[in-house]
């Protein structure tokens, strides 16, 4: 608390914009000079939310992260914005105009729900954390819509707000936690809050086993820029029950049809690889069929086509060769291709890719992609080409 207070002064702020471009190896050196001037105190607050904010600018862009806040773990958790964006559209077209934003973090949500024009009550009951999501708004010119709140949220009344957004602390002193059932506050409670409010989304670990999912909930998987970043749960959009697959940018979303699981089938001149959204969201028969494809394995989310269909949900390559798992006949080959850059995926595969590389060494002008899979059960190695 007393970092943030300090780098809120005038001396503070003008500080953290001297060393904003401070790169790590100069940290002493410049540490160093500036404490002939500054409390030795400041100058180490302004130096570490330097880092923090250079580590924010992969979540938040350059703009907005060299304007903000944060604790390391706000940096680690918060969502990133194209996400937090997508999440505040939807809830708009909702019709919520305000939200209760629960386990608020350092405000990355709130941040999104305001810009999208949504009033917004921040809870946190982390005095830095709430303390970090005030000077957020402030920074952001936000604070006007965005409300924040020292509490337990647990103990927040959410009555009056269109919708809850709730995001439960994933992260223990051991670090991730798996079980939602450990997560800060439970999943459970999370359900129920949400179940008592209009509308609602609950942000969970995209690893959660559907079997848990709530009837009455709507489940999406989001994948940006082919990571999978999140899960979300949704009460009250009028759709219980349904799964889909959003990837951002775009967005384009994939909608679950309740297929059965896809016919196994040799392989083809074409592989697909779904988005990972996709798998997490159990939604690779809806991208097989609209590849006309099956699958190699019954166990694994590798799509095989006689044609090349471009779809915005697996990302397809051309398959020239086929190899039983033989390291010294993919050497061999790659040496005859004249292959240098190689990229090596691997699903059903023990081997990892690092360690292939380190065996085939390749060398040459040219580029190839190498699947270790199986195919109906025997380990195999694929080599192809990504689709232009």
């Amino acid at each position: 608390m007393n970092d943030l207070a300090l780098l809120l002064t005038p001396e503070g702020r003008a500080l953290l914009d001297e060393v904003r471009d401070t790169e790590p190896a100069r940290e002493l050196a410049v540490a160093t000079r500036l404490r002939r001037d500054h409390p030795a105190e400041l100058v180490s607050a302004a130096l570490g939310q330097a880092r923090l904010r250079q580590r924010a600018v992969a979540k938040f862009g350059a703009e907005d992260a060299g304007r903000m806040f944060f604790t390391p773990n706000g940096v680690e958790q918060s969502t990133r914005a194209s996400v937090a964006a997508y999440r505040a559209r939807r809830l708009t077209e909702l019709g919520v105009t305000s939200v209760a934003d629960l386990c608020c973090g350092i405000g990355g949500d709130a941040i999104a729900l305001a810009r999208a024009g949504i009033r917004v009550l921040a809870v946190d009951r982390d005095p830095l954390t709430a303390a970090a999501a005030r000077a957020n708004a402030e920074a952001l010119g936000l604070a006007e819509l965005i409300e924040v709140r020292e509490a337990d949220v647990t103990e927040v009344d959410t009555a009056g707000y269109d919708a809850v957004f709730a995001d439960p602390a994933r992260r223990g002193g051991r670090g991730r936690v798996f079980d939602p059932e450990a997560y800060s506050p439970p999943l459970s409670w999370a359900v129920e809050t949400a179940r008592r409010a209009p509308r609602a989304a609950l942000k969970i670990a995209p690893g959660i086993p559907h079997e848990i999912v709530p009837a009455e909930a709507e489940a999406e998987w989001i994948s940006d820029g082919g990571d999978v970043k999140e899960a979300v749960l949704w009460f009250g959009t009028g759709a219980p029950g349904a799964v889909r697959a959003t990837l951002l940018p775009g967005p384009r979303t994939l909608l679950g049809r309740g297929l059965p699981d896809p016919a196994v089938r040799p392989v083809g001149r074409y592989l697909y690889e779904p988005d990972g959204a996709v798998i997490r969201a159990h939604l690779v028969a809806e991208v097989a069929e609209e590849l006309g494809g099956g699958l190699l394995d019954a166990t694994i989310a590798y799509v095989t086509a006689d044609e090349p269909r471009p779809t915005p949900y697996a990302t397809g390559y051309e398959i020239t060769d086929r190899l039983p798992f033989n390291v010294k006949r993919l050497k061999a080959l790659l040496r005859e291709r004249e292959v240098g850059t190689l990229t090596v995926k691997k699903r059903g595969s023990a081997v990892e890719p690092e360690e292939l590389r380190r065996k085939v060494r390749p060398q040459g002008p040219n580029a190839a992609t190498v699947f270790l899979t199986r195919v109906a059960g025997a380990p195999t190695m694929l080599i192809g080409q990504p689709l232009g």
